[in-house]
């Protein structure tokens, strides 16, 4: 049960150093000299990057009752290739949702011995079901998630002030009474405050699109949850951080001291309104909420992500059937707000950042650490420390490659990232010591576990 890898880079908390890191049982038995001899057999990297798995805190991987738009089998494949070694799965796009401890359960049975790297589950928060939310808590969820504007699903409604209070007060409730660490509330912060169509607004135009979500519902959305989060000393999140006008509410709230977490995705950092209507104003495939914005909010959020205001970044991967993106008509009325990337997060991130300064440790702690920290693993995940898990990934940040979506495992190929051209390959991916991806290729059956709440 022991083996070795060793690279002239390793990624520790130190930065890339010479090492060679021994594994034993799945777990990082020591880091020691690049050259050092030990008694069983080693694997050299070389000159590539031996980093952390990543941890992804937002996937929406849609089993049980929509695996035809994605899966457990499949979305955990694309993980593995994309140097993901631990997932969360979002509570709305499986039916049922998962908003009863009973709901949990058929979620937990379908995924179980498809799991290709660890998942965990957050339960959902919706208007009425605040009783059942003790329930989901005994249960391992890791996290709670709300939407305060429609979440795309009916039966995942959106909750309002009043709802977010007797959540949090139940969140509460329950961890004083078993003694244990809180756990977030997760929140899709948009409120719909109305806004005036303009004459030439078209159903079949980004731009259209884009000003009928204006960053003003980002902006009073977190108004809202800070104030919250500053009552009842709560630790809030904040998922997919489009707008740049919200960042001086954030560093206030920062600064103040309250337990305000932010995470952005690759696709507000990779992508701007500019070029997508340049490319083509009517490509459905950039549609999510709340919207891809122009280049000005895209380089406010690296600053923001340069200066620590945004703890995490994760991939928001909401895959559909191909028809429900409805690219031949290109109306964005009509078609799923989501973008699937779950395979391409790595790359797609290290493009834009290697351009701004960033190094790879940087995309680490952003992408491994801080995301394994936030559901409660950042004891036993997201270093290459002696104790840790050893999930474990070979980079080669200087490689180059065009997306080619026959070369994805997300179920339906469909992204934007088609034929674009990025840096960083995952070459090889260890989940505990075990190989599970190599060169193009899943190796192992399903070894993920699933992860819970203790």
């Amino acid at each position: 049960m022991k083996l070795a890898l060793k690279s002239k880079k390793v990624l520790t908390v130190n930065g890339l150093r010479e090492g060679l890191i021994l594994i034993e049982n799945g777990i990082i038995a020591e880091v020691v000299d690049y050259d050092q001899k030990v008694d069983c057999i080693v694997t050299d990297h070389d000159e590539l990057v031996i980093m952390p798995g990543l941890t992804d805190t937002h996937v929406h991987i849609n089993e049980p009752g929509r695996t035809e738009w994605e899966g457990f089998e499949t979305a955990t494949k694309s993980a593995a290739a994309g140097g993901i070694t631990t997932l969360v799965d979002m509570p709305l796009n499986s039916s049922p949702v998962t908003t009863t401890p009973g709901n949990f359960r058929k979620k937990f049975e379908a995924a179980k011995n498809k799991l290709y790297v660890d998942c965990g589950f957050y339960g959902g928060v919706i208007p009425g079901n605040q009783n059942e939310l003790e329930g989901l808590m005994n249960s391992g969820v890791l996290g709670f998630k709300a939407f305060m504007i429609h979440s795309g699903i009916d039966d995942f409604p959106d909750v309002n002030e009043e709802d977010i209070r007797k959540a949090i007060k139940e969140i509460l409730r329950v961890s004083q009474q078993k003694g244990s660490a809180q756990i977030p509330l997760l929140v899709h912060a948009e409120i719909d405050c109305g806004c005036e169509r303009k004459d030439n607004y078209s159903e079949l135009s980004f731009d259209s699109f884009l000003s009928s979500r204006p960053e003003e519902w980002e902006n009073k959305a977190i108004e809202l949850l800070i104030k919250l989060s500053r009552e009842f000393d709560f630790h809030i999140h904040i998922v997919h951080l489009s707008s740049s006008e919200s960042i001086p509410l954030i560093r206030a709230a920062k600064k103040e001291g309250l337990k305000i977490t932010v995470e952005t995705c690759p696709h507000y950092l990779f992508f701007s309104s500019e070029e997508i209507s340049d490319l083509s104003d009517n490509d459905t495939r950039f549609k999510c909420t709340p919207p891809i914005r122009n280049n000005d909010s895209r380089e406010k959020l690296w600053s923001a992500v340069r200066d620590g205001l945004i703890d995490l970044i994760v991939s928001d991967h909401s895959p559909c059937s191909p028809e429900l993106k409805v690219m031949a008509e290109g109306n964005f009325e009509k078609a799923w707000g989501g973008i699937s990337s779950l395979q391409l997060g790595l790359p797609a991130v290290w493009t834009e950042a290697r351009k701004r300064g960033f190094d790879v440790s940087d995309i680490s702690r952003l992408m491994s650490r801080n995301t394994s920290s936030f559901i409660g693993l950042g004891k036993t995940k997201g270093r290459i420390e002696k104790g840790f898990a050893a999930d474990l990934v070979v980079f080669d940040p200087d490689k180059k490659f065009t997306v080619d979506e026959n070369k994805l495992f997300h179920r339906h190929k469909v992204t934007p990232y088609s034929g674009r051209e990025l840096y960083g390959v995952v070459n090889t991916t260890y989940l505990r010591g075990e190989k599970i991806y190599d060169h193009g290729e899943i190796v192992s059956g399903p070894k993920g576990k699933i992860i819970v709440n203790k």
